[in-house]
């Protein structure tokens, strides 16, 4: 190899930073946001035949945007809709101006998304009305084929057919299934189901029938009492399949089954559909028990609109009159709530049916306390409050169909019904859930006087004041009669002795509390509390309602020093015994906390308090922890951390971080934050005292050096360690603590050979090369800044650093240990100025204390010509692979070779050609980027015409561009 003789270029950096600005310029032709003119250029052809087209260009001073066709309704889109508008018939002449207004009304009447589908109740009621009682079930068993009529037949001789197919069901061809579990019952229930909708994919109608009827029967049954909601909702959930089934088929034989809703009308329907819908309704009518039949005829009530505009209107008041022939009070209201469910579903807006229901259902409630309803419930051994619970769901429904949207009046109107029904308190705790919560809470005191006059025999007191307070946490009673409200309600909740049923109660009424009372009544209900749940461990079994209480205090007190000042809080979390859920609710709070704080806070209370919470969930985090379990507990305390200020007192901040890092020592993430927290003291300490007591400010920053040299090694994650001892070190060296400095960018260099070849990043592992690259660039600019060490060799960190690199075990074929050679470069070319680029103030850097002595820079050129020699010995050893070494030959050629151009005195003639070479070396295969190459060779050109730049021009004229042959 010939020798390399290097010399660093000499630099000017304000002469270049002056000419690197940006020339002024008007404000006027050039701003990039200015109008653009736009040439619109217009064919026109000649008038007379035979002549050529000629073309006449108008500009235009207004910019054409391209989306202003989109206003003037010239768009795709709009041109689509005026065309299909022109080619679609206008509504039927029979469509009068009454019938759209009829329609409007009704369409602003539709259900909106502030009305609860029954959806969002199937599963509530599911999994709170079950049974271990054994259970029975009929399955139908009988013949797939149906009886078809023939074309001749007689309407008399269609009716016996019909009758027929449905007594084919009562004829031997149903099995009965005893003694079934609930969850047996279940399955049951969901193979027909599915029997149903193959029947009717396969074409098997009156099969499809005979198991909806089936189901129907079910709903007759009482024998498991405590079980028939949820065998409602079971059985229900058949008959909304089989009216879907039904109505979608009758639409697919319309004439016109694409006609929107909205517009669809009976004249629509064409006379096949029509006669398919009066055969169902036929079949229907001739089921002979009641229950059934209303059930099934109630399923397709939907599909009266094939027949006539009134048709629903007409049958929803008749089905209303068949449910008083229903003698169980239990079935009857559970009938009126499907009859409820499906009007609301097709016809919202036909209010008198769904009040007739309620009123209806008023009239017959003394029912409940009927002798055949108190034997059936001793024959069943349940007690009548568990038996009203069962009314609950169904009433709960038929009070919100009735009260959504409803005027004042009817609210007020039922409201007095119910007080003449002798304040039923099943009835009215059914009115206060659903009724909305400001009609409620504007009468919240008319409501206490009526459940202070129910009998709480049949309903419990405090189940009525749990549903007036979840009406009260959603809309404010008048102000003058909040205390007296609270008063009432927890004279009856705290005297409730069933620790279930009290926090059940008392948990809704915290809301209420926070909301409108100060911390001193919030403390009184939670020493309550804990005087009820603390007696046998009582909480233990009531973790879910504990959490709802923490969870609605803590949205209302965002000012911890008031949270925290409150006697009975802290105690109350005791109460949390379970780990999993002692750390959910200390999660909870945290994240409150780091929501809210606004302010950095010193307060002693809230800081012992929030320790103790830290704590609490760091000292869960085990073997078996997730790792986004501990990176989300490390980001809430490191939240709480970031919010700990002691202000001028840097001494009490440091402590704080001392026993923060005993605390917390098993969360690498929070032990990281430590290190930059006190990395951030120790600058702001610098900053604060500047000028003053910088002996003792000494002391300190050195205290802070220590802490972060002592804690960086317990780390795991080895570029965190190094990226902390580097930071460090920056802070020593800010901070004119130049031992410390040294000490921790020896630290970070001695650490290199243990950086492994592959790392874990994000549960994936991937090379550390490019990580380690970053950090070696990143140290390469600080040791410009740092001087040499008095009792070590000149450069002796850039020379531990460069030969650590050299030791350095790199992945097979790499290329990187030559780039870092390449990077150090600049380095050692700015280390060779005068004057450095960048410096610390109060740190004498090596421009100092060589004061660029011929020794020095001599250093500099022979560690300089040692890397290029590496890096071109390199060079020839890629030339001898194949395609792959070529191409990295060419990629780092033009790297070394953009290195010469910046930093190298290329005056020197051994290093202008070694610069030529390098270039041609690069574009020698023709791998080297064109775009690159061209920008780069332009910019020689423009430095070349500089003053004293004769040699760069001279150079230019011997680079050329080459590609691949």
């Amino acid at each position: 190899m010939a020798a390399v003789h290097w010399h660093s270029r000499v630099r000017r950096y304000e002469a270049e930073l002056q000419g690197c600005r940006l020339e002024a310029v008007e404000a006027g032709d050039c701003h990039p946001f200015k109008p653009i003119t736009v040439t619109d250029s217009k064919t026109r052809k000649g008038g007379r035949k035979g002549s050529t087209s000629s073309s006449s260009s108008s500009s235009s001073s207004t910019a054409a945007d391209p989306l202003s066709s989109m206003l003037d309704g010239t768009d795709p889109l709009s041109m689509f809709a005026a065309a299909s508008a022109s080619e679609t018939p206008a509504l039927s002449h029979s469509t009068s101006a009454g019938e759209l207004g009829r329609r409007r009304r009704e369409k602003e009447e539709e259900v909106g998304p502030d009305f609860e589908p029954w959806s969002a109740k199937r599963g509530e009621i599911l999994g709170r009305f079950t049974t271990t009682e054994k259970l029975s079930i009929n399955l139908f068993m009988g013949s797939d084929k149906g009886k078809a009529s023939s074309p001749g037949s007689t309407v008399s001789e269609k009716v016996r057919n019909r009758l027929e197919e449905l007594d084919d069901m009562e004829e031997g061809s149903q099995r009965e299934m005893l003694n079934l579990s609930q969850q047996d019952y279940v399955n049951r229930i969901e193979e027909l189901n599915q029997s149903l909708k193959e029947a009717w994919s396969s074409d098997q109608k009156v099969k499809a029938l005979k198991i909806v009827i089936q189901c129907s029967k079910l709903l007759s049954d009482t024998s498991v009492i405590q079980f028939y909601p949820s065998k409602f909702v079971l059985i229900t959930d058949i008959l909304d399949t089989f009216g879907r089934l039904v109505y979608e088929r009758i639409l697919s034989m319309c004439s016109d089954a694409s006609t929107p809703p909205d517009t669809f009308s009976p004249d629509c329907v064409n006379d096949t559909a029509k006669e398919t819908c009066l055969n169902w309704f036929f079949k229907i009518a001739s089921i002979r028990e009641l229950v059934p039949r209303l059930y099934v005829e109630a399923a397709i009530l939907n599909c009266n609109c094939f027949l006539s505009k009134s048709g629903v209107q007409e049958t929803l008041p008749r089905l209303t009159a068949m449910i008083r022939g229903i003698g169980d009070p239990l079935v009857a209201v559970y009938a009126r709530a499907y009859l409820c469910r499906v009007g609301m579903a097709v016809a919202p807006h036909l209010k008198e049916s769904l009040n007739k229901n309620f009123f209806d259902l008023l009239a017959s409630f003394r029912q409940t306390h009927s002798d055949s309803v108190q034997n059936q419930l001793v024959l069943q051994r349940v007690e009548v409050p568990v038996y009203l619970t069962l009314y609950s769901p169904a009433i709960h429904w038929i009070l919100q169909c009735v009260s959504y949207r409803a005027p004042e009046a009817l609210l007020t109107e039922m409201m007095d019904r119910c007080r003449k029904l002798g304040n039923n308190a099943l009835l009215l705790n059914s009115v206060m859930w659903a009724f909305r919560a400001e009609f409620v809470a504007a009468r919240a005191t008319d409501f206490i006087a009526m459940i202070k006059d129910c009998d709480e025999a049949g309903f419990p007191k405090h189940l009525l004041f749990g549903s007036l307070g979840r009406s009260l946490a959603c809309a404010d009673p008048p102000e003058n009669e909040r205390l007296s409200i609270l008063n009432e309600a927890w004279k009856v909740i705290t005297k409730v002795r069933s620790p279930q049923d009290y926090i059940s109660c008392a948990e809704i009424w915290v809301e209420f509390t926070c909301r409108h009372f100060t911390k001193r009544e919030v403390n009184t209900v939670l020493s309550d509390i804990i005087k009820h749940m603390t007696p046998d461990r009582a909480f233990e079994d009531t973790y879910p309602q504990l959490q709802s209480v923490i969870n609605k205090i803590l949205p209302h007190f965002h000012d911890f020093s008031v949270l925290f000042s409150m006697e009975r809080f802290l105690p109350f979390l005791d109460m949390f015994q379970k780990d999993s859920v002692r750390v959910e609710v200390c999660r909870s709070i945290m994240e409150v906390f780091i929501k809210h704080q606004q302010e950095p806070t010193r307060d002693p209370v809230i800081l012992n308090a929030l320790l103790h919470v830290c704590k609490t969930m760091h000292d869960s985090v085990n073997a078996l922890t997730l790792d986004d379990e501990k990176r989300s507990i490390s980001q809430l305390i490191n939240g709480f951390i970031r919010m700990v200020s002691f202000g001028r007192d840097f001494e009490q901040q440091l402590s704080f971080c001392v026993e923060a890092r005993a605390t917390f020592c098993n969360l690498e993430p929070v032990l990281i934050q430590l290190v930059h927290t006190v990395n951030q003291l120790a600058m702001e300490t610098r900053r604060v005292m500047k000028g003053s007591h910088s002996r003792k400010t000494g002391a300190f920053v050195r205290a802070c050096a220590a802490y972060s040299f002592i804690t960086i090694p317990s780390l795991t994650s080895i570029f965190s360690r190094l990226n902390l001892y580097l930071l460090s070190g920056q802070v020593a060296l800010a901070n004119q603590c130049l031992s410390q400095a040294d000490a921790f960018f020896k630290a970070a260099v001695s650490l290199l050979p243990e950086v492994p070849r592959v790392i874990g990043v994000e549960g994936k592992l991937r090379s550390s090369e490019p990580f380690l690259l970053d950090f070696i660039n990143n140290f390469l600019s600080t040791l410009l800044v740092v001087p040499d060490h008095p009792e070590q060799a000149v450069l002796y960190l850039v020379r531990g650093l460069l030969n650590m690199v050299q030791d350095y075990t790199w992945e097979e074929g790499s290329d990187a240990k030559v780039r870092v050679y390449i990077s150090a470069l600049p380095l050692l070319a700015a280390m060779s100025q005068e004057t450095y680029l960048y410096s610390i103030p109060k740190v004498d850097s090596n421009e100092t204390l060589y004061g660029s002595d011929p020794k020095f820079v001599a250093e500099i050129n022979k560690l300089c010509e040692t890397l290029i020699g590496q890096v071109l010995d390199h060079l020839k050893s890629l030339g001898r692979e194949e395609a792959a070494g070529v191409r990295k030959q060419s990629s780092l050629a033009f790297s070394l070779f953009g290195c010469l151009l910046a930093h190298g005195n290329l005056q020197n003639n051994k290093l202008n050609q070694l610069a030529i070479n390098l270039w041609n070396l690069s574009h020698k295969h023709g791998y080297c980027e064109t775009r690159t190459s061209v920008r780069t060779l332009e910019h020689i050109k423009q430095l070349g015409q500089q003053p004293g730049m004769a040699h760069i021009s001279d150079m230019a004229l011997r680079l050329s561009l080459q590609s691949r042959a």
